[in-house]
């Protein structure tokens, strides 16, 4: 998975396109890496699943 492409992902999940999204286990680093990257990082909750997956999820007030 590129860059743009989990920037594009990201994006959907703010503007509401997106409710959330599943991340595998093999995708966790580099979907990450991106995440971490961006201003908007804290507004991101990310629910560890079985097996290594993550659900992630935009929330419209940051984390603590």
């Amino acid at each position: 998975m590129d860059k743009q492409t989990i920037n594009d992902i990201l994006n959907k999940l703010k503007d509401g396109e997106l409710h959330e999204y599943h991340v595998t286990k093999e995708q966790f680093l580099s979907f990450r890496e991106v995440l971490v990257a961006r201003e908007d990082f804290k507004h991101f909750r990310g629910i560890a699943q079985q097996g290594g997956h993550v659900v992630y999820r935009y929330l419209k007030e940051p984390r603590s």
